[in-house]
């Protein structure tokens, strides 16, 4: 059994900063990428930024510059920090990952959690 577990989500003034984690928990033999989504309402979840491995990064253009995604391996752990947060980065940020147990690989979804930006 494999947990994903956000934390970190938030109202906050367009311009702010919100730092989002994630951490992995369970049967985990190894993680292969992490990354964040993001869901507004009426619109597809649509893929934030990833991290590999081996740390490389991939970010969506409209945040590149403005947001950083680091994993802690030891920790089993995603950040997201974001900052100069804008009315359109409002949604709910969810984690996934590509996790190896015991018995199978597959991706593990977090339960998701609110961003709002908003004066």
């Amino acid at each position: 059994q494999v947990q994903l577990v956000e934390s970190g989500g938030g109202l906050v003034q367009p311009g702010g900063s919100l730092r989002l984690s994630c951490a992995a928990s369970g049967n985990i033999f190894s993680i292969h990428y992490m990354g964040w989504y993001r869901q507004a309402p009426g619109k597809q979840r649509e893929l934030v930024a990833d991290i590999s491995s081996g740390g490389s990064t991939n970010y969506e253009d409209s945040v590149k510059g403005r947001f950083t995604i680091s994993r802690d391996n030891a920790k089993n752990t995603v950040y997201l920090q974001m900052n100069s947060l804008k009315a359109e980065d409002t949604a709910v940020y969810y984690c996934k990952a590509g996790i190896l147990t015991r018995t199978s690989l597959g991706d593990h979804w977090g339960q998701g959690t609110q961003v709002t930006v908003s004066s």
